[in-house]
């Protein structure tokens, strides 16, 4: 019965991006459904979460919609299990190596940060009346963003479909107010630039304020930076403005608002050539 629910949801509305068995879809060796078979003959491009046989990203240990720094893609597990079916080495210390991953780590497994968006005193995963006043702020959700996608994660906000079937009116234009805010404080960078190598300057056409930084690693050749330092060279010489660990897919650092001329990235320690697929800066000040 619920393989051919699986089979119809799977192959009647087209290609899916990723589905989510919240608290596994665990197969008929423990006694459930096989969905894992019949979701890998519809939807083979799919992202996959999770059984104790396949996830293709993890949970980030929260439903903060953030995760702690450093937090690494990679892992040590080929699928994670969560709550009673995780491994104990998984679940130990409040899920700490779900938030964290593991720079060493032999699978690539980024995690999801993932929060209803009436989460704001409330926990709302489903639609329920006269609860819009539960919505996060523009300014929690912003404050989110740096400590999800800012911590290279995938920010997953929960949205409920009222009984009309429709995104409620109040929900949507938050998102709508959300997106702006993350358009208009990161499409206009001040001085972008990328390379391979331990060491990139991005120099400054003149002396700008700054006050946030963004990196980005070409992920296709792996979570190579370990260790960086960045520094922005003012009317005083370089200063020292942030010593890191994880880049991955994307690492946003936020500032006093700084002077600069110009600001370098040191990779001090990698594991193989440092490829930096992006790195710019920004005042988020500036309309």
């Amino acid at each position: 019965m619920i393989e051919n629910i699986t089979a119809e949801i799977f192959s009647n509305y087209g290609d899916w991006a990723m589905v989510w068995f919240d608290g596994g879809a665990h197969g008929p060796d423990q006694g459930g459904p096989d969905v894992l078979s019949v979701f890998e003959k519809y939807q083979p491009n799919c992202l996959f979460y999770h059984n104790l046989q396949r996830a293709d990203m993890r949970w980030g240990g929260s439903e903060s919609g953030t995760v702690p720094y450093p937090c690494w893609g990679t892992f040590p597990y080929v699928s994670i299990g969560a709550g009673e079916s995780a491994k104990k080495e998984i679940a130990e210390h409040n899920f700490q190596l779900l938030k964290t991953g593991d720079p060493n780590g032999k699978y690539y497994m980024p995690a999801m940060s993932d929060a209803p968006l009436r989460g704001n005193g409330g926990h709302d995963w489903f639609w329920e009346p006269n609860r819009a006043h539960l919505i996060f702020s523009l300014d929690q959700l912003v404050e989110m963003y740096y400590n999800s996608v800012g911590h290279n994660t995938s920010l997953i906000l929960g949205v409920t479909p009222g009984p009309d079937g429709l995104m409620p009116e109040p929900d949507v234009k938050r998102l709508k107010e959300f997106g702006d805010e993350i358009k208009r404080r990161f499409s206009n960078p001040i001085a972008a630039a990328s390379g391979v190598g331990e060491k990139i300057t991005l120099k400054l056409t003149k002396i700008e304020t700054i006050n946030q930084v963004v990196l980005m690693e070409d992920i296709s050749k792996g979570e190579r930076v370990r260790e960086f330092v960045l520094e922005g060279k003012t009317k005083k010489g370089w200063q020292l403005i942030f010593e890191g660990s994880c880049i991955g897919h994307k690492f946003i650092h936020r500032l006093e608002e700084m002077e600069v001329s110009a600001v370098r990235l040191n990779v001090t320690e990698s594991k193989g050539e440092p490829d930096i697929l992006n790195f710019s800066v920004f005042n988020s000040t500036k309309e």
